[in-house]
């Protein structure tokens, strides 16, 4: 019986963050041996904002392959590759964009929320609005039946199945229509509240050292109430509280009773938290710094992955053109 197919990207446009790790790469992990994996790096994705500068993305793809692995991705249970070394996913980009109304993408949340927070990027590009077409064309190359998103990514994991369901109406039945696997932490907030993201420089790295990560902690947002050390605290509308349900959540409702009868400050709850984060992180360190002593063991790794994926890559372009009639 062929196995339930999971599929995700990465964007090498930086380091990887508690954002990717809470957003999706416990899911991919905790779910790898239940499933046939594909998780490859989007560095066509990357270009679509990086394209006036793309000379970091082949050392930040060589980096986000290093963190995955030292993560916990095993290359043995899981696809691991380029998104340009398969050139399959350009051609059906092309056959997806001829049946895709302009409307779909221009009404997307996330593509209107991105221009009016990158305003020091020009992003008024083709690619950029066609995003969602490429990324239809990543998880429908293979066929994938599940997607591991945080929640802002599932705009776009709407359009591609109303993709596959036009193509499918058109041509006959052949792709799946993909379903997200959220995450219990669906939104990590960054530093500032809003979602953390490097684009935002809001971000808390895997690879922060102790120094790092408490400052940045220092930074978080509290509540604004909260004026002197016996008022009583509002863990609802405090950033800090946020990640205490991330890492805490079996001791939730002491944290929460703590904050509202006002037994700890925000000083030393920052504190508590950058050292928690730490810990969670320290041993994924050490392992990181054995890997980058070994940069030919990751290229060979992506190419198997590539090896691997072309197979599947190249039969759906052919049983697609044949759908199509072109061929």
């Amino acid at each position: 019986m062929e196995k339930v197919k999971m599929l995700t990207g990465f964007r090498p446009t930086g380091k990887l963050h508690l954002g990717h790790l809470h957003g999706n790469i416990m899911n991919m992990i905790k779910h790898q041996h239940e499933y046939e994996n594909f998780f490859f790096l989007v560095d066509w994705h990357a270009l679509s904002t990086e394209y006036q500068n793309p000379v970091n993305i082949k050392k930040n793809l060589l980096d986000c392959v290093i963190d995955l692995i030292a993560l916990g991705v095993d290359p043995k249970l899981t696809h691991l590759y380029r998104q340009s070394d398969i050139p399959e996913i350009t051609e059906l980009t092309l056959y997806f964009s001829m049946i895709t109304p302009l409307s779909w993408l221009e009404r997307c949340p996330t593509y209107k929320e991105q221009i009016n927070q990158l305003k020091s990027k020009d992003l008024s590009t083709l690619g950029f609005l066609s995003y969602p077409v490429i990324m239809a064309a990543d998880i429908l190359i293979v066929n994938a039946n599940i997607v591991p998103v945080g929640e802002d990514q599932l705009p776009h994991l709407e359009i591609t199945r109303e993709i596959a369901r036009r193509f499918n109406y058109l041509y006959g039945q052949y792709f799946n229509e993909p379903q997200e696997l959220l995450s219990q932490s669906t939104r990590v907030p960054g530093t500032d509240g809003r979602k953390m993201s490097k684009s935002y420089g809001n971000a808390i790295y895997l690879t922060d050292d102790h120094e790092t990560i408490t400052k940045k902690v220092k930074m978080m947002i509290t509540d604004p109430q909260r004026i002197k050390l016996k008022d009583p605290g509002h863990p609802e509308v405090c950033n800090v509280f946020t990640f205490y349900n991330i890492y805490k959540k079996q001791d939730i409702k002491n944290i929460e009773h703590r904050c509202r009868n006002a037994d700890i400050g925000c000083t030393a709850c920052k504190s508590e938290l950058a050292d928690i984060i730490y810990e969670s992180l320290k041993d994924f360190q050490g392992r990181r710094q054995e890997l980058e002593k070994d940069p030919q063991s990751i290229y060979k790794i992506l190419e198997e992955g590539k090896n691997q994926v072309r197979k599947i890559s190249k039969l759906t372009i052919k049983q697609v053109r044949e759908k199509i009639g072109i061929d």
